[in-house]
């Protein structure tokens, strides 16, 4: 048997190699592995600051409160702000009114400034936040002091955030406590980050629930980011509470929750999910570029079943990106893309790819080649290499390699593998083993072993065993297998066979099997055949014959063949009968070129009197070397008279070695009168057999030699 794993090219592109996705292996396979990401969720949170992203995030103890939203959830977030910048709280006045209206006119400056200076307390608080938005500290302190020292609790706040930005923090937490004993929420949840950054959890966890249960959202959101640090289960009730108010990075991560909570998640200490091609990915990976995944394992599955929440993680996603989430952004167009909805997948992969995603960037790329347009993805796959996307990398490695551009080809799995893409250690071996480099190519595939590639290690123990290293081979399969590579325990298999050790053989062909390998669920069907298990046999070889399996469709039309009785040709004026699904798989095993089926198929076609089609069959198995279609091609031939022709076809046959095609040739000659040529093939067909043959072949011939010698 020939080895799997020996035939992987950089040719067969198809789909590039790493997780899963997730996807499958249609043309919408949404199993984006990158390597370009950061490592964790939280690094989200930290990344942005400084982005269009900065106002949900921003680290800091707390955000600016306006009059538009004081002691609201919907606080406007102020980048690199210490606090929640507070208008006072007074309704009941016409001041307050005319500050709702337009806060930052000039007109009404001036107006709260004449108020302030005037005494109005409300009027210096407003004021006071008006100024610290500006960015004039010196200028809003004053009347900060003078607005707090008349009990405002929004100067209260304002004027911690404006110590804070100064870097006296200590000062800052007491007037965020004084504020928000009085019930201030954003100074409740500026109080809570200040606690946590100082390391006091349970402090800190008690004024965030005070902010979040006002109704607060970053106070909701910072509550729900402390829980799930702790694995908290309640965190969930946070986040969405966040997300409900338009919070988008608390969507997002609501979003990611719920995928996390539906998606299995199976780790492995050899091979990480998504390092190699997945099941029936063939040879020793058959693609060797770049997967063909938005999403790399450790940033979560882009999506699990397409049912339950997951379709709520969805509109979280939309709900965040749709704000400006560029990873919402990348993940919801995954989805749709696994869901078989390419342009709009594509017009997120746009905005994330604009918006600085490199990974949307890579996933564009995909979209477009499989749109046809090479050029264009090559265009964005340059870009997410660029900006050191590992996966993107590889896909550009293997469209130069495909152009037959093996240097360059090469430059770019070498960025991969500099970006940790392991897939370009691996990228770099099939190159190598494209081109008879085997000592530079098995460096490169033990390299990727090393790092956990199980598709590597398979390439690297195939490379062993052809070298004659049994011994050092069998390790790396079992690695490889063990971590889920389905090549490699069909691999096994073959190893345990070629000891003649059927038992363990047949465990590894089941479990390859079990994970759709074709040709370990004809070797399992086989088995069992075997043994007399034609039932199970049966329900393997169905298997295997659906995924392409020509000898598969072979054996399992001749279960079925044996479970009926055989055709007999159809009385006068009766139709023809239908074929049965015995003569289907016949047939689909004939014309994928299988030999025997070819004979079957046609012996069937002439026992139902189709004599076109029987000759059409056994002259396609002839001329591909079948000793028995040229035979009995030969006969249907001189059936209908064709004498010379099929001689021609039984020399051909007897000539392979089959025993009645000779006995057919002595026959013909004695009737011409041929009796020396007679006599040559009736030694012929004595020789070859059989047993019955040979006997009728011996008379034959002991009759021709009376003759010649009467």
């Amino acid at each position: 048997m020939v080895f799997m794993g020996d035939r992987a090219t950089l040719l067969e592109t198809g789909r590039f190699v790493q997780r899963h996705v997730h996807r499958p292996d249609s043309v919408m396979n949404a199993a984006f592995g990158v390597t370009a990401a950061e490592n964790s969720e939280t690094t989200e949170t930290t990344e942005i600051i400084g982005t269009n992203e900065t106002a949900e995030t921003v680290g800091c103890a707390a955000t600016v409160e306006s009059t538009e939203s004081a002691e609201s959830a919907g606080s406007t977030g102020f980048a690199g702000s210490a606090g929640a910048i507070e208008a006072a709280e007074n309704p009941g006045t016409p001041e307050n009114s005319e500050t709702r209206e337009s806060p930052e006119s000039a007109e009404s400056e001036a107006r709260h400034r004449r108020a302030a200076d005037a005494g109005d307390t409300t009027s210096m608080s407003v004021l006071g936040a008006l100024l610290l938005r500006r960015g004039d500290l010196h200028g809003a302190e004053p009347y900060l002091r003078a607005a707090t020292a008349d009990g405002d609790r929004a100067a209260a706040n304002n004027l911690g955030v404006l110590l804070h930005q100064r870097g006296y923090t200590d000062d800052a937490a007491g007037w965020w406590r004084i504020a928000a004993v009085a019930g201030s929420a954003a100074a409740a949840h500026a109080l809570g980050r200040h606690y946590r950054e100082r390391g006091d959890e349970p402090g800190a966890e008690y004024w965030l629930r005070q902010s979040a249960e006002q109704g607060h959202a970053l106070g909701a959101y910072a509550l729900a980011d402390l829980l799930e640090h702790r694995s908290d289960v309640g965190a969930e009730r946070w986040l969405r509470a966040a997300a409900e108010q338009g919070h988008r990075e608390a969507a997002y991560r609501l979003a990611r929750m719920l995928d996390r909570n539906t998606a299995d998640d199976p780790h492995d200490a050899f091979g990480r999910p998504g390092l190699g091609p997945g099941p029936g990915a063939g040879a020793a990976g058959r693609l060797g570029a770049a997967t063909r995944s938005a999403v790399r394992s450790d940033d979560g599955p882009v999506a699990g079943p397409a049912t339950g929440r997951v379709g709520e993680a969805e509109q979280w996603y939309r709900q965040a990106a749709a704000r400006g989430h560029r990873r919402a952004a990348l993940h919801l167009g995954a989805i749709l893309e696994q869901r078989g909805e390419p342009k709009e997948a594509g017009r997120w992969y746009l905005i994330s790819a604009k918006a600085g995603e490199a990974r949307a960037a890579c996933a564009l790329g995909f979209l477009l080649r499989d749109a046809g347009d090479e050029e264009s993805a090559a265009v964005w796959w340059l870009r997410a290499a660029q900006d050191g996307d590992g996966n993107a990398a590889n896909a550009l490695g293997a469209l130069h390699a495909a152009r037959g551009e093996q240097q360059t080809a090469e430059r770019w799995y070498r960025a991969a593998m500099d970006a940790g893409d392991v897939n370009g250690a691996y990228n770099l071996g099939l190159l190598c083993a494209a081109q008879d480099r085997t000592p530079q190519a098995e460096q490169w595939y033990r390299r990727a072993a090393y790092a956990g590639h199980r598709e590597a290690a398979n390439a690297l123990a195939v490379l062993l065993l052809q070298a004659g290293d049994a011994t050092g081979a069998e390790p790396w399969f079992s690695k490889a297998a063990e971590a889920g590579s389905v090549d490699a325990a069909f691999n096994l298999g073959i190893l345990y066979a070629g000891r003649d050790e059927d038992r363990t053989a047949l465990v590894w062909y089941e479990r390859a099997a079990a994970a759709g390998h074709t040709e370990a669920a004809l070797q399992v069907g086989m088995a069992l055949l075997h043994h007399g298990e034609e039932q199970a046999a049966e329900r393997h070889l169905r298997c295997a014959a659906g995924g392409g399996s020509a000898e598969a469709a072979f054996r399992l039309a001749g279960v079925l063949d044996s479970r009926q009785p055989p055709p007999g040709p159809p009385a006068l004026g009766e139709p023809m009968p239908e074929k049965t699904e015995c003569e289907e798989w016949y047939e689909r095993a004939a014309e994928q070129g299988h030999r025997r089926a070819q004979v079957r198929v046609g012996m069937l076609a002439a026992a139902r009197g189709d004599v076109d089609s029987a000759a059409r069959w056994y002259r396609e198995a002839a001329e591909s070397g079948s000793r028995n279609g040229a035979f009995n091609l030969g006969l249907l031939l001189a059936r209908e008279g064709s004498e010379r022709e099929a001689a021609l076809w039984w020399s051909r046959a007897a000539n392979d070695g089959h025993g009645r095609a000779a006995l057919r040739l002595a026959l013909l000659a004695a009737r011409r009168g041929e009796l020396a040529e007679g006599q040559r093939w009736c030694a012929r067909a004595v020789e070859l057999g059989p047993a019955e043959v040979a006997e009728r072949a011996a008379r034959l011939r002991e009759a021709l030699h009376q003759e010649l010698t009467a």
